[in-house]
């Protein structure tokens, strides 16, 4: 059965302690969590020591928010592949639209760190997703295609399977943020599905989890996850208190039973 994924990025909230105890009440339900879903949590850089300790040896996977590409080296204030690696972490977000508008992400930044994640063992979660003003001028697709390639550029067929897609259109994500409608949403994941046949071929392309996320929570996800090229959902404020991450998890399960029933 196809697998279906469920992520929350914590961004800068929440202290060591307020991550231990989160990790500690999710590692308790761990055991009841289907094995169709990959879940995973993507707390702040502090916390990840101690949350990775403590969902060692789960189902719950761990992120990043950020890695440089390089190994090492003079780059203050940045955290190296290796160093992830060292601590048991499994995915690193790469290229989310906070990190492009605050911090000067760009494509081709985007680009390195995710070669340097294949190259060192971690999961490179890929995020993608145009401005208001490219949907607005109905240029949406041939913005986010663009972000998705030149990120890709270099990855070979071979590792594009190791590779997790996350669509946010900006406009949609944080507190003011409206979700996509389900059938525009699909529509994108239709296109950068395609566009990964097309460069990867089909069977490939098939192995590529496509997320979505913007403003998503336990009342709106279920017409997401009922889209054909949508494999599960990005998550943010909805999911940063346990109870509400379980939750969706939870109203998840009965949809997926309609889905593949």
């Amino acid at each position: 059965m196809k697998q279906v994924y469920l992520g929350t990025n914590w961004k800068m909230h929440k202290t060591i302690r307020e991550s231990e105890e989160y990790a500690n009440l999710l590692k308790e339900t761990c055991d009841t969590i289907p094995d169709r879903f990959t879940i995973f949590i993507i707390p702040a850089l502090l916390s990840l020591p101690r949350v990775s300790e403590i969902l060692s040896g789960t189902k719950i996977k761990v992120g990043s928010q950020n890695m440089h590409w390089e190994p090492q080296g003079a780059y203050t204030g940045e955290v190296s592949p290796l160093m992830l690696r060292e601590i048991g972490i499994q995915i690193v977000e790469i290229g989310h639209s906070e990190r492009r508008q605050f911090f000067g992400e760009t494509d081709y930044t985007v680009n390195k760190k995710v070669l340097s994640a294949l190259q060192h063992g971690l999961t490179p979660l890929v995020c993608i997703g145009e401005p208001a003003t490219e949907k607005t001028y109905g240029v949406e697709k041939q913005y986010v295609l663009r972000q998705m390639l030149i990120a890709l550029k270099g990855v070979s067929p071979e590792d594009l399977s190791k590779i997790m897609l996350a669509y946010e259109p900006v406009w949609s994500i944080g507190e003011s943020g409206v979700p996509a409608e389900p059938s525009y949403a699909e529509s994108m994941h239709t296109g950068i599905r395609k566009a990964l046949s097309d460069q990867y071929g089909k069977e490939r392309a098939e192995t590529v989890p496509i997320l979505y996320g913007g403003s998503v929570n336990s009342t709106n996800a279920g017409p997401f996850l009922l889209r054909q090229n949508i494999d599960g959902l990005f998550i943010g404020r909805s999911a940063w208190e346990v109870q509400g991450f379980l939750s969706i998890i939870r109203n998840m399960e009965k949809i997926l039973e309609q889905k593949f029933q």
